[in-house]
This record gives C-alpha cells, sequence and structure tokens, in this order.
C-alpha cells in the first residue's frame, strides 16, 4: 500500500476488509469473549437494583475515555457532582461528565433507530458541547505531541469522509455473518481511521462501541467499559491501529480488541460480587443502626457512592431529620463518611467507591 504518514489517506480502503477476519486465534478468542461478556449480562441481569451498575458504569467509562484524550479529572469529583452539575464542578469535570449525557443519548437514539452517521454526529455533539459536523476544511493530521511529525493524516475532503462513514454504516448492519464483537472491532478501527470530525472521535469512537454491543443484544445496557482497559495497554492500541493502515495487520488489532472485552467483562462480574458482598453487609449495619430504615435506603447508598439528605428524603419518603439521623447513625458507625461542600453534606460510601475504582477485585 502507498500509504504516507503526512499525506491525507483517502485510499483507506472500503469495508468490509479484503483480507480473512475471522481467522482461527480470532475465534478461539471470540469464545472466550462472548462467554464472559453472556457471563457478564447475566449477573446485571440477576441484581435487584440495576441502578448500582447503570449510574456508576458509564461515569467510569466517561473517566477513563477522557483521560486517554488527556481531560483529566478524579472519580471523586465526577461522582461527586454527577447528580448536580453546579458551578463548583471544574470545567474538565463537566466536559467528562457530557460523556455519560452522550452515552445516554445514544441509547436512547438506537432503540427507535438504526445505529447511523447521524447518531455519530450527535454524540460527537454532546461530547463536545457544541453541534458537530463531518469535517469539511482540509488540515487535520495526528502527530506525535513531542515531535509534531505527522504519525496519521486521515481522509480528507466532505464527499470523500462522507462516502467512508456510509461504507462504516452499512457494514455494521450488512455484515451479519461476522461475530458481532469482530464486527465492532473492525467498526472500531474504521471509524478512527476516518476520523471524522474535527475534535472528539476517540469518545465518540468509544461510545460507538458500546453502542453497538447493546444494538446487537450481547448486552441490555451500558455496563462494559473498555477505556481502562486502552489506558493500561495505551501504546499497543496505537501502534495496532497503525499497523492496520500500514500493514493490513486485522488479526493482532481484532485480538486485542477481543482480549480487552474478555478482561473488562471479567472484571466488572468481579466487581459485581464485590458490591453484592458489601451490599449484604451493609443492609445488616443499616437495619442494627438506623431504626426504621428499609431497603429504599439500601437503595440510596448503592445507586451513587454519593448520597444526599435529599435523596433520602425524596426515596424514602421520610422528613428531613430522619434522614439525617439515618444517614448521621450510618458516619457514626464507619459506614459512610461526610464531606461538606459549599452548603451541602455529602455522604460518601467509601467501600461501595473502592470496589467500583480499583484495577482489580481483592
Amino acid at each position: 500500500m502507498n500509504w504516507r504518514a503526512d499525506q491525507p489517506h483517502n485510499a483507506l480502503p472500503a469495508l468490509p476488509p479484503a483480507v480473512a477476519i475471522e481467522t482461527v486465534p480470532v475465534l478461539k478468542r471470540v469464545i472466550a469473549a462472548r462467554a464472559a461478556v453472556a457471563a457478564l449480562d447475566q449477573a446485571a441481569l440477576r441484581m435487584p437494583n440495576p441502578a448500582v451498575l447503570l449510574n456508576a458504569i458509564p461515569i467510569l467509562e466517561a473517566q477513563a475515555s477522557s483521560e486517554i484524550e488527556n481531560i483529566v479529572t478524579t472519580t471523586d469529583e465526577l461522582f461527586r457532582f454527577a447528580q448536580d452539575e453546579s458551578d463548583l464542578a471544574a470545567p474538565e469535570t463537566k466536559e467528562t461528565l457530557r460523556y455519560r449525557t452522550a452515552l445516554f443519548a445514544g441509547l436512547d437514539s438506537i432503540r427507535s433507530r438504526p445505529l447511523s452517521v447521524t447518531t455519530a454526529t450527535e454524540v460527537c455533539s454532546i461530547v463536545q458541547g457544541r453541534e458537530m459536523d463531518v469535517r469539511k476544511l482540509p488540515g487535520t493530521i495526528i502527530a506525535n505531541p513531542a515531535t509534531r511529525r505527522a504519525i496519521y493524516t486521515p481522509p480528507q475532503g466532505e464527499v470523500v469522509v462522507r462516502e467512508k462513514l456510509a461504507n462504516w454504516a452499512d457494514f455494521i448492519h450488512t455484515s451479519d455473518e461476522i461475530d458481532p464483537l469482530v464486527r465492532m472491532a473492525v467498526a472500531h478501527y474504521q471509524f478512527e481511521a476516518i476520523h471524522p470530525f474535527a475534535d472528539g472521535n476517540g469518545r465518540t469512537g468509544r461510545i460507538l462501541n458500546i453502542l453497538m454491543m447493546v444494538d446487537a443484544g450481547l448486552l441490555a445496557s451500558p455496563i462494559l467499559y473498555l477505556s481502562r482497559f486502552i489506558i493500561a495497554h495505551k501504546d499497543d492500541y496505537y501502534r495496532l491501529l497503525l499497523d492496520v493502515t500500514r500493514d493490513a495487520a486485522w488479526e493482532p488489532w481484532v485480538l486485542f480488541i477481543l482480549t480487552a472485552v474478555e478482561s473488562t467483562a471479567t472484571t466488572t462480574l468481579a466487581k459485581i460480587d464485590a458490591i453484592q458482598t458489601l451490599q449484604a453487609t451493609v443492609r445488616e449495619q443499616v437495619r442494627a443502626t438506623s431504626a426504621g430504615a428499609n431497603s429504599d435506603l439500601l437503595d440510596v447508598l448503592f445507586e451513587q457512592p454519593y448520597s444526599r439528605i435529599a435523596n433520602v428524603i425524596e426515596r424514602c419518603g421520610v422528613s428531613r431529620p430522619t434522614a439525617a439521623k439515618w444517614l448521621n447513625e450510618l458516619v457514626a458507625v464507619g459506614v459512610l463518611h461526610d464531606v461538606k461542600v459549599g452548603r451541602e453534606r455529602l455522604f460518601i460510601n467509601y467501600g461501595f467507591l473502592d470496589i467500583l475504582t480499583r484495577d482489580g477485585v481483592r
């Protein structure tokens, strides 16, 4: 292939790839990855309160995906402002929380219409906080941040970019003979190679991964976040993307994505087990400490690591003094910790927060 890093890659081949994708090593890895995803999906569906994962996992994905793009905030900041994006939140926190908003907007979209270029554009617009459209102007280049030398120059020209995006969307919906996880891996490469927007392509592409898995019926909800794996193997991720461009080295790339899926699903499943064990312990502590408290209080404590008195009032249907009494009692016995943010007190379930944020489950 006559490819040059400093020249627009208008010759980016259309999908499907011209070489075999579902090789024997790939199919073996597919079996393991599909089994891990199925186990995770079933475990999540068995949870009495699915919001425990549905509220938390997208925030972790938002943080990790934004970190890949050097937008750095902490999980502490994100969970603190997840329910109330006040002016106290840092700009990086607000930008990262837009990722979560974009993810759920994308989910709403694919429930009523097929995943499409329009879906990608809407997702990117929310991620960026402004209306986005396919690149029209030349000059987009991916360069080494230190040397500024070109690493990759995506296709140029609105007509060319739109044609390649149309092919990308068509591949997603007309390649049923390819396993959905393999199809996702191929589509993710292609989207990143097209690089259709002036900014936000990486985060948009990672949201599209989740949407493809939900759309294919592999997951009932967006509880598999791959960005933490990508951060841990960032050099491999970018090297393998480039190897597909330069050498059509599809097999190592697809194997990388399948490994990411299997590893992340296994880790998330372990988190579910740890969360349920912690819930059982906290349930007994609530019963022993806070007279009259019901299961709704436990839901409040695990739907977000950070709780407010107002959350307990609304969810449990009790007065402010009663809500404050219950939370203060749990602080006194060490179940929760409290912090002051502005005029408000936040109550932190650190045990839950630790399970969510640590890489492994001890």
